[in-house]
């Protein structure tokens, strides 16, 4: 084999890996992200459904920002219709943040505005509350992402487990965030409790 032939066989070969989508590039990838980055977002999961996965993917170079998908499920056909549903406490861009829904509701949505002066967002939980059901078994997951500015990916690990808010700390040097969800379960029943 020529030396000639051997130098063109790799260079074609090089520009053909060099071509080849990377597997953790975002928009490589079959997602239906919620919004570009740097942009707002405002999603809310159908009537009756609630949040049961979170995922998204941190770009230095775009901001310090991520990209976010959502997923839904319908609620257990016991916990009946939702009565009533809000926009719950906002938190301030740059600041830790920890927020549950008021009313005893579940989280069934999430808005983020982005601020380019601290390179992060305020947050927004969109609750719903079911008759008078109160939550039970409560418990917060581990860090989401595990390390700042990793991939992050959180999934409901149990049918009839809810998030009811979440706990987040802000890295002013890595200008990122970490999430941990509070997860819960509600009763069968209406109970006199306004808020847990």
């Amino acid at each position: 084999m020529s030396p000639s032939f051997l130098l063109w066989a790799l260079s074609l070969l090089a520009s053909l890996v060099a071509g080849q989508p990377d597997p953790h590039d975002p928009n490589a990838q079959d997602m239906s992200w919620v919004n570009g980055y740097r942009q707002g977002f405002n999603f809310q999961c159908p009537h009756g459904e609630a949040l049961v996965a979170v995922r998204s993917y941190f770009s230095e170079v775009e901001g310090s920002d991520r990209l976010w998908t959502f997923e839904c499920q319908p609620t257990p056909e016991g916990l009946g219709e939702p009565t009533d549903c809000w926009w719950d406490d906002i938190n301030r861009a740059g600041m830790e943040w920890s927020s549950t829904c008021t009313r005893n509701g579940i989280v069934a949505g999430i808005q983020g505005k982005y601020f380019e002066s601290v390179l992060d967002r305020e947050w927004q939980f969109y609750c719903c509350r079911y008759k008078r059901r109160c939550p039970y078994s409560c418990m917060k997951t581990s860090d989401v992402p595990a390390q700042y500015r990793e991939e992050g990916e959180m999934i409901v690990p149990v049918y009839g487990y809810f998030i009811r808010g979440a706990q987040t700390t802000f890295s002013g040097v890595l200008r990122d965030r970490q999430w941990k969800y509070i997860l819960c379960r509600m009763t069968d029943f209406d109970c006199e409790f306004e808020n847990l």
